[in-house]
């Protein structure tokens, strides 16, 4: 018994050092990379301090400021972010100069005007997405930066605003050039990995749903949860393109491959739709031999790829999958002419195949295969909603001109920072909807306790450092740990910790003379605190829109726009329908049900069906027929439009006897059992609001 006991105490003991090395290996990988970031972050401060310090600018800390902000846990946020913060420094500079020479002696004049550019800027931001509209917001900031700098602590413009406007860009530029050549010297990227990932997963599981549906291995009810959480999915690759976008210039310049392969994904979700829809209603049998009809279509390579779920397939050749898509596509529209639904199935699954075939374009230009990329031309900017963005500016304008007012009737020396971090909170934050208070209320937490650091490392640890590299020592205390948690957090807690490092620098204010001066410190402590403070009340004062009344006027929109298209002039039907609903899916709050992101996908199906069925009607003498069963629609009655077109079908059927144009024929009562099937499937949605 003694022998054994003997025996079992060494294995016992590798087991527990096995468990041991094997956690602390995964706490090594875990912290690695944070940890990483924050040394990177780190060094892009330092760098971007010794340049300023050198050319012996004004306020170094500017630049160091501008290097903290600039830098994010992924490369390609990174460097996109500091490409749009030089962009709108230079719009923000620019203003402020003309600014000061429209109301040079004017300073009730010049502070309006800036109350007012800030909400212009805010209400610009919530209409741009991702790091276009943070360029809006900083041109916004950056011209009350510099205007707190021209106006002093109770004066008004002093003259100086083109100088004051060079050195601030200068030292912002410093701070974008320092962190991007840090990073990007330390930091290869992943967001293309990433993003050609995501592709190919949706469209592999989009290929195995519809395969699915058309052999009827999964019902109809199974597979729409899938269907409506596959939109969820396609709507979040907006910010991992943002940041492939930064990266790569080949990528930059292709972007519209890029977006169409997103846009693209949308496509193929409503074909599928369509789809599942029509088999639906069709009688088993008939369901049956018309979906096998369209298997055959399907070219052996794609299906097999479809029914696998086959994510390589996408990234490893991407031109031949293209080709493949293209074939079937071919195939499908050579199907010899027969039921309108056979029409509708083969019609829909070609839209699903060219759907594949942008996304595959997409992962093409993502992986380098060496096939020529086919770049569609750049799509207008729609605008989902007016709305939002104007509950912003006036946000904005108001709290930014109430502090003016506040500063004025006070006084107050450090008045002017209150304006520019008042600024910041409330032209910043608001694109974030819902998330801004909270947001606002971090931002200022963030702030507090980066002045309680700030003030420890001023008064306790820099006067002992008389050395650059001292200097640099101190900085690291804070900001790699900052950084590293920042790295890791949640997007809760995201802003909090960029509050946190971004205001570090400007409240310990370094320069190539150091001033310890406690009451400037803790005044300027408390005005940055206080401007952060108004923007949080800003947003309780005047909230932003609800999710669900967001969501729901993305809906009456949509559905206001599809009934003008059957009273709009047949010349001037809207070019660009699909890009303004897929701004509108994009735009769907993430607490939209997925019951309102499939009605608004099922709108972007007919409208499109009627847009082309009052181009085509003309050609077959029923323009006037088609506009009389489409007028219920417009005035929000579902089940007489469907009585309507259905009356319109039957006289399409009685012209094939004597028409030549058979396939012209069934192609448009195939659109019409569409605009049928989604008027009966979303009969609640198409009913609602105002007729037209």
């Amino acid at each position: 018994m003694a022998d054994a006991i003997d025996q079992g105490e060494p294995a016992q003991d590798r087991t527990a050092v096995a468990g041991w090395e094997a956690a602390l290996a995964n706490a090594a990988r875990g912290i690695g990379p944070p940890l990483l970031f924050g040394l990177r972050l780190w060094a892009s401060v330092c760098l971007a301090l010794y340049v300023a310090f050198w050319l012996e600018l004004d306020n170094a800390y500017w630049a160091g400021t501008s290097a903290a902000l600039v830098c994010q846990p992924h490369l390609g946020a990174s460097l996109r972010k500091g490409w749009f913060r030089l962009i709108g420094t230079v719009v923000g500079a620019i203003v402020i100069v003309v600014l000061t020479a429209v109301f040079p002696q004017n300073r009730f004049g010049f502070l309006v005007g800036l109350a007012l550019w800030g909400g212009a800027c805010a209400l610009v931001a919530t209409l741009l997405r991702n790091f276009a509209a943070y360029a809006a917001s900083l041109a916004g900031f950056t011209a009350a930066i510099v205007a707190s700098d021209q106006l002093g602590a109770t004066g008004g413009p002093n003259g100086q605003a083109f100088m004051l406007a060079v050195y601030r860009v200068s030292e912002i530029w410093i701070g974008i050039v320092s962190a991007g050549v840090v990073l990007a010297g330390t930091d290869f990227g992943d967001a293309p990995r990433r993003l050609a990932t995501q592709f190919a997963t949706l469209a592999a599981e989009i290929a195995k749903g519809f395969s699915s549906t058309l052999a009827g291995l999964s019902s109809s009810d199974a597979l729409q949860p899938v269907r409506r959480e596959l939109i969820r999915r396609v709507i979040a690759l907006d910010p991992i393109m943002d940041e492939s976008l930064g990266e790569s210039s080949r990528l930059h310049y292709h972007s519209p491959v890029l977006q169409g392969a997103i846009d693209g994904l949308f496509y193929a979700l409503a074909a599928w739709r369509g789809v599942v829809v029509r088999l639906s209603r069709l009688p088993k049998d008939v369901a049956r031999r018309e979906a096998n009809a369209i298997l055959r279509s399907i070219p052996p390579q794609l299906r097999f790829a479809a029914q696998g779920g086959q994510t390589t397939i996408w990234t490893e050749n991407p031109s031949g999958m293209r080709a493949e898509c293209d074939a079937g596509v071919r195939a499908l529209k050579a199907l010899p002419p027969g039921t309108p639904s056979l029409q509708l199935l083969a019609a829909r699954a070609a839209n699903l195949l060219a759907g594949f075939a942008a996304v595959l374009d997409g992962l093409a230009l993502l992986v380098a295969d060496p096939a020529r990329i086919r770049s569609p031309r750049r799509m207008p900017l729609q605008v989902p909603d007016w709305l939002p963005a104007l509950i912003n500016g006036g946000r904005a304008f108001v709290t930014i001109g109430a502090v003016e007012v506040f500063w004025i009737a006070t006084e107050w020396p450090s008045g002017t920072l209150a304006i520019t971090f008042a600024a910041v909170g409330v032209i910043l934050l608001a694109p974030r909807a819902e998330q801004a208070y909270s947001n606002a209320v971090n931002f200022m937490a963030g702030v507090a306790v980066a002045a309680v650091c700030a003030a420890v490392i001023l008064f306790a640890v820099l006067p002992k450092m008389e050395s650059f590299p001292g200097f640099g020592l101190a900085l690291a205390l804070y900001l790699v740990p900052a950084g590293a948690l920042m790295a890791q957090s949640s997007s809760a807690m995201f802003v909090f910790f960029v509050a946190m490092i971004g205001n570090f620098v400007p409240l310990l204010a370094p320069a190539n003379q150091m001033s310890y001066d406690t009451v400037q410190f803790y005044n300027s402590a408390l005005a940055i605190v206080a401007g952060s403070g108004v923007a949080a009340v800003s947003y309780r004062l005047l909230p932003p829109l609800s999710p669900a009344f967001r969501t729901q006027r993305l809906l009456e929109l949509t559905l206001r726009d599809l009934r003008r298209l059957v009273t709009a002039d047949v010349g001037r039907l809207p070019v660009h329908w699909e890009g303004r609903i897929y701004k509108r899916l994009v735009a769907l709050p993430d607490e939209a049900e997925p019951l309102q992101r499939a009605q608004l996908l099922a709108a972007l199906s007919v409208g499109h069906e009627i847009i082309e069925l009052r181009r085509f009607a003309p050609q077959l003498g029923l323009a006037s027929d088609l506009d009389g069963a489409l007028e219920p629609f417009a005035q929000g009655n579902s089940a007489a439009a469907v009585a309507q077109l259905e009356r319109l079908d039957r006289r399409l059927a009685s012209l094939t006897e004597s028409d030549s144009q058979t396939v012209l024929i069934l192609r448009e009562r195939a659109r019409i059992l569409l605009i049928c099937d989604a008027l009966v499937q979303h009969r609640v949605y198409f009913d609602v609001g105002e007729p037209i």
